[in-house]
């Protein structure tokens, strides 16, 4: 089932996600909905937050990036890739420029500075514990979808001052003052 995407404003897209209980959730219509839904917007990721789900997952479709010079398909098992209870463990190197966008903040594009490698364990689908380090877009990647987990937008990490330009876009997408080839969800503050 294709879920609303929340737009930037919703408050919960600013809230800790929490643990997947492994043994007692089931949550393969979940991944199945986020896989629509990320499809149905021509997404690259999504985090369940981004459907209005506070659970540590989120999906990755690495198929996208596969001519990007920094692409190591070494680095991944698959390119489609579900990350259940992630877990950073480390990010080193150099800091590495690149353009970021996010379905909850349509039309909106930033360069964003991030490390160039990470070390992350997860859960995949089957509940198998993975074990990667990864490096270029794929860890830009990761590093972007698993922010939203922790309640971290891509525009909490730009400078103040980019932020006040961006204010009046900001607050469009906030009101659901625009439209997009894919459904959305908005919040509505009590007044």
């Amino acid at each position: 089932m294709i879920r609303p995407i929340v737009a930037y404003g919703n408050p919960i897209l600013n809230q800790p996600s929490s643990k997947v209980d492994i043994e007692n959730e089931d949550i393969s219509n979940l991944i199945d909905d986020m896989w629509e839904t990320l499809y149905n917007a021509n997404g690259v990721g999504l985090a369940a937050p981004q459907i209005g789900v506070l659970k540590q997952i989120f999906i990755i479709d690495f198929d996208y990036f596969k001519e990007e010079e920094s692409f190591n398909k070494s680095e991944i098992e698959k390119f489609k890739q579900v990350f259940i209870n992630p877990k950073i463990t480390d990010e080193y190197g150099e800091n590495f420029l690149f353009s970021e966008g996010c379905l909850s903040i349509p039309d909106i594009l930033e360069e964003l500075s991030r490390k160039n490698t990470v070390k992350i364990e997860f859960l995949d689908e089957k509940f198998n514990s993975i074990k990667i380090t990864c490096s270029g877009v794929i860890a830009r990647v990761i590093q972007h979808e698993y922010d939203h987990l922790k309640g971290i937008l891509f525009t909490d990490r730009i400078s103040s001052l980019r932020k006040r330009e961006l204010k009046g876009k900001l607050d469009i997408i906030s009101a659901g003052d625009f439209e997009t080839n894919y459904k959305m969800s908005f919040y509505k503050k009590n007044v």
